[in-house]
């Protein structure tokens, strides 16, 4: 039976859960500073498929894939940027196996590091390459395609338009903010968590919400300025495993499975849909994160 889209499982009452970090995971089974995470897909496939299992077995509705950085402007910093298409299809193609048939996919595309602004790239250069991750994403077997950790509007806007126009896959897209000196949250670029989600949404968004920068606690208060601007799209949350603490050179990150769990309810009501991981979380964090939606229902 094919999986129903996401939104329709929304739409039908599901709250969904979603799957922790790749990065530190990826880490801990041995990729060196310097080594491009994506290339893994090719060479270290069967760790990489670990990771999207290890989330599965963990109790996540669905997975992400390594491809957080499978641009053709990411892979050029390692000179690949033209294996884009082998990279991306097989990045997919891995995460679409852990899943198994009747999870799904929400392949990971990451910002480009380029800037409009700046003038380091124009739209079209920009909108082909998000075009090309996204075509070789869908092909790989992806459900939806997650943009995520975006800052810029016009960026993230592009890369919605791209996967929409030429692939049939459901479209997230989610923003990095940060709380100002005033209590605010904005990305990188000044935008407002209002002004995120509705840019994305006119571009064709069909999921919208906040991963990365923050935990738990500063999503709550996310989450319900993006509902109040859109009463009716789904919410995604990666919440990171709370606020960094450097020790060492280190970043670790200090939010046990326990504290992210708690706070789930909260998250729920204020009106995010899906809610997983992103730094610092591990397939512990994604377990009580299912424990504790599972107990919404009782």
């Amino acid at each position: 039976m094919a999986r129903k889209k996401i939104a329709a499982a929304i739409k039908a009452g599901r709250v969904l859960v979603s799957d922790g970090a790749w990065g530190t995971f990826l880490q801990k089974k041995g990729m060196q500073p310097g080594e491009c995470p994506e290339l893994w897909n090719i060479e270290h496939a069967e760790a990489v498929e670990d990771i999207g299992r290890s989330y599965i077995e963990a109790g996540a509705d669905m997975i992400e894939s390594d491809s957080f950085g499978g641009t053709s402007f990411k892979l050029k910093h390692f000179g690949l940027e033209g294996r884009v298409a082998e990279i991306n299809e097989a990045a997919a193609r891995i995460s679409r196996r852990a899943a198994g048939p009747d999870k799904w996919v929400i392949a990971s595309v990451g910002p480009t590091g380029q800037m409009l602004v700046m003038g380091d790239v124009t739209e079209a250069q920009l909108y082909d390459s998000f075009k090309e991750q996204a075509v070789a994403l869908a092909k790989g077997g992806a459900d939806a395609l997650c943009i995520e950790t975006m800052s810029a509007a016009d960026e993230a806007c592009l890369a919605v338009k791209a996967a929409r126009e030429h692939t049939k896959c459901e479209v997230i897209c989610t923003f990095t903010f940060e709380r100002t000196v005033n209590g605010e949250y904005r990305t990188m670029m000044g935008l407002s968590p209002t002004e995120a989600a509705k840019a994305a949404i006119a571009a064709g968004a069909h999921v919208v919400g906040a991963n990365c920068g923050n935990g738990m606690e500063r999503m709550i208060e996310i989450v319900r300025e993006i509902r109040a601007a859109a009463p009716s799209t789904p919410i995604l949350v990666h919440a990171n495993a709370g606020l960094p603490h450097n020790v060492n050179g280190t970043d670790v990150f200090p939010d046990t499975p326990a504290d992210m769990a708690k706070l789930v309810p909260a998250l729920v009501a204020a009106g995010a849909n899906i809610v997983g991981g992103c730094c610092g979380t591990t397939p512990a964090h994604i377990a009580a994160i299912r424990q504790a939606v599972d107990a919404l229902k009782k």
